[in-house]
């Protein structure tokens, strides 16, 4: 009877790849699941123990999440043994997650998303890191297109969505942060500008068009004909004294119609207007 002596060499490759995609949440695909420390119970990742522990259904003084930084011990999801956190599992020896972060104790299959760990931040970001700066005065991460343009607000990331006053996670061009569906939501109210600030979001110059069209047509009575006003520019900041008209106030210096009325009357001149502040 022959033995065979030559050690067998574990086919990594094949261990990556099995169970890929059959395990997971609707909050990530991954092939293990964690015990929280703080209930000791088995969820599928720590989003889905937060979801379940602050439902309406569990009393206020029970309602409780789970750091991600506290969770120690994951139970891989294809042969149920519970172990210390790690990538590929102590029994079965399979990828419990083709990305892994020792630092957040997290596992993700789908690596599409191009994760990286940012150790200012401290946490796993999307969308691969050389494709982001972090800027240490709002205390994040943004788009490299941003690094010569963006607001700083400081800790920015710290501030909770200024619509909902919940955890935030997107970006404006003005530096506050909000909720992407609570920008969807005012999208869909026809509101573009940021709460805080009032500067507008997204690119206005089709809206700005309409609205020459608009008051181009439009005309005015004879009595408003000569009336001047003073408007503030939210986009640009500028204050400046322009023609009333009944449809919007359009910025002289950045042509935005993203305006507010501040005083005015009927006058013949900046001089006359200003002897009424």
């Amino acid at each position: 009877m022959e033995v065979d002596l030559e050690p067998k060499v574990l086919d990594t490759s094949s261990m990556t790849e099995k169970g890929y995609g059959e395990f997971g949440c609707s909050h990530y695909r991954r092939r293990c699941k964690i015990r929280a420390p703080c209930c000791d119970e088995i969820f599928d990742c720590r989003h889905c123990h937060n979801d379940a522990k602050n439902s309406i259904e569990i009393d206020p003084f029970d309602r409780h999440e789970v750091p991600r930084h506290d969770i120690k011990r994951v139970i891989c999801s294809l042969c149920d043994r519970e172990q210390d956190v790690q990538q590929y599992c102590i029994n079965c020896a399979v990828c419990m997650g083709k990305y892994f972060c020792s630092k957040c104790n997290f596992f993700d299959d789908d690596v599409s998303k191009k994760q990286y760990h940012c150790d200012e931040c401290c946490i796993c970001r999307i969308g691969g890191a050389e494709n982001f700066f972090h800027c240490d005065k709002c205390g994040c991460c943004y788009s490299m297109i941003m690094k010569n343009s963006h607001k700083c607000v400081e800790k920015a990331m710290h501030h909770n969505c200024a619509v909902c006053f919940e955890v935030k996670i997107t970006v404006l061009p003005c530096g506050h942060t909000i909720h992407l569906e609570c920008v969807r939501e005012m999208e869909r109210h026809s509101q573009y500008s940021c709460p805080v600030c009032s500067k507008s979001f997204c690119d206005m110059t089709r809206v700005w068009e309409r609205l020459d069209r608009e008051v181009a047509s439009t005309g005015m009575p004879q009595i408003y004909q000569n009336r001047r006003v003073w408007i503030l520019c939210n986009d640009c900041g500028e204050n400046s004294e322009v023609n009333f008209h009944f449809v919007a106030h359009k910025c002289p210096i950045c042509s935005s119609y993203n305006t507010k009325l501040t005083r005015g009357r009927i006058a013949t001149g900046s001089s006359e207007i200003m002897k009424t502040v």
